[in-house]
């Protein structure tokens, strides 16, 4: 389908741009990057971009939005491109979303809609089908005043007893109503059986390494980099939908979980947070967070900032981030040399960040052991059995573990539910001379 991209620029956004216009510290979105990262998420779904066009607005029509003389240009754009779609890269309320059809014959969705069209078809496990259905009917919810044409019908009520009766559109609103009761059950139960998969990897003395950053910033490849796994790994927004976890080993032998989320991006649907909250919530159960940004895009210092809002909004403060989170700068690859080696320069210099290039591998090592150093003194939790022949080792156990409890079993043999640190859980496996275990598995 041709497609036309509109990005409405309102007046006080404008002016707030030009307050903040002071060198780097600004991170409010350029109109150029709204525009661009607009029509990529139109090309996610494969539509034909055919025009686009930023539109600035000093007055914002509440009908419309647009003013009557921006109205007639863009009709005769859709008219001379042959367009059936138009995108509105700024939230619509029903009524101007119904009028600016009416006004245009042509289907109108805003940036909202978008997302959820892209979610829609993105997501392949059940918990992602029942996160994006359930967003998107309580998108719907409000706007069925445009998706109907039967509204003025009634029905119900004979007779003297009967009244009016119930209008259509009640009972359109009351069957959204009780879908979205059954998929949020539906949803329990799913969210119950992803917190008994946690709770089975809690009890694995593993710590969890989880990838955030803006989509189409390079998450995905880079996972794939340093676990061999082969999700999906595209130059797309929002290539990847549902959560990846994979079991690897670290240089020095230590097993993590690595988790790959879902892309974050600006003004993210309230509905899609609150639907995808149960899976964002593995950030959360992160011992370390890997940020992942694309150094090449001009607007990543804004990108950076709309992640860092969306993981406070999940509970992660910045006194909380400054220690979790990691830094990766990522797509040095596409930077010219110069540009290049001043960014490697930077990184070297700087704390809680590594810059790498997950397409060619350059800087992974250094990520890797970065990884390693972070969570060499996290305590993980674990409970052995020790045979008979390795009782000898209970003082040492006591001496450089933290004994949380101890069962004499009748055979002799004693089980122990322990905290202690990665050189120590290593030397723990040399004395019990376990072999090595598989560097990596899936985990469902």
């Amino acid at each position: 389908m041709h497609a036309v991209v509109i990005v409405p620029v309102l007046k006080q956004a404008r002016a707030s741009r030009s307050a903040q216009a002071d060198g780097a510290t600004t991170t409010s979105r350029s109109p150029e990057s709204r525009l661009e990262e607009a029509k990529g998420l139109a090309l996610a779904i494969d539509l034909d971009v055919v025009y686009g066009s930023i539109v600035p607005i000093n007055d914002p029509r509440p009908a419309t939005l647009l003013g009557t003389g921006k109205i007639e240009e863009i009709r005769a754009l859709l008219d001379e491109f042959n367009a059936g779609l138009v995108i509105v890269d700024h939230p619509l309320t029903p009524v101007q979303q119904r009028n600016l059809e009416k006004e245009w014959n042509a289907k109108v969705i805003d940036r909202t809609g978008l997302i959820l069209e892209i979610f829609g078809r993105r997501a392949s496990t059940k918990e992602g089908t029942l996160q994006v259905d359930l967003a998107h009917l309580n998108y719907q919810k409000g706007r069925l005043v445009r998706s109907w044409t039967h509204l003025e019908r009634q029905r119900g009520g004979a007779g003297f007893m009967g009244g009016p009766g119930e209008t259509q559109i009640e009972a359109d609103r009351r069957m959204l109503q009780e879908r979205i009761i059954r998929l949020e059950r539906e949803l329990e139960q799913v969210v119950r059986t992803r917190q008994l998969h946690r709770a089975k990897r809690k009890k694995v003395p593993h710590p969890i390494v989880a990838l955030v950053g803006y989509t189409n910033a390079g998450k995905s490849t880079l996972f794939n980099r340093i676990t061999g796994a082969g999700v999906l790994a595209e130059d797309m927004l929002f290539a990847t939908l549902d959560p990846t976890l994979r079991r690897m080993k670290l240089p020095h032998g230590r097993t993590v979980i690595l988790s790959d989320t879902v892309g974050f991006i600006s003004d993210l649907p309230t509905h899609l947070v609150a639907a995808f909250r149960a899976t964002l919530e593995e950030v959360l159960e992160a011992d370390l967070i890997l940020h992942v940004r694309d150094l090449s895009d001009d607007d990543n210092q804004a990108q950076s900032a709309d992640v860092m809002r969306i993981l406070g909004d999940l509970g992660i403060g910045e006194a909380e981030g400054a220690e979790r989170i990691l830094e990766v700068w990522n797509k040095i690859d596409r930077l010219e040399p110069e540009a290049h080696d001043a960014i490697v320069q930077k990184a070297s210099t700087a704390e809680n960040v590594i810059a790498v290039s997950a397409r060619s591998g350059e800087g992974v090592d250094r990520l890797m052991n970065e990884i390693s150093r972070r969570l060499s003194g996290v305590l993980t939790e674990t409970t052995i059995t020790l045979p008979v022949d390795k009782l000898a080792l209970l003082p040492w156990l006591y001496n450089h573990a933290i004994v949380d409890s101890r069962e004499d079993n009748e055979d002799g043999t004693v089980t122990l539910d322990l905290r202690l640190t990665e050189t120590e859980a290593a030397e723990l496996e040399r004395r019990m001379g376990n072999g090595p275990k598989p560097q990596r598995e899936d985990w469902e």
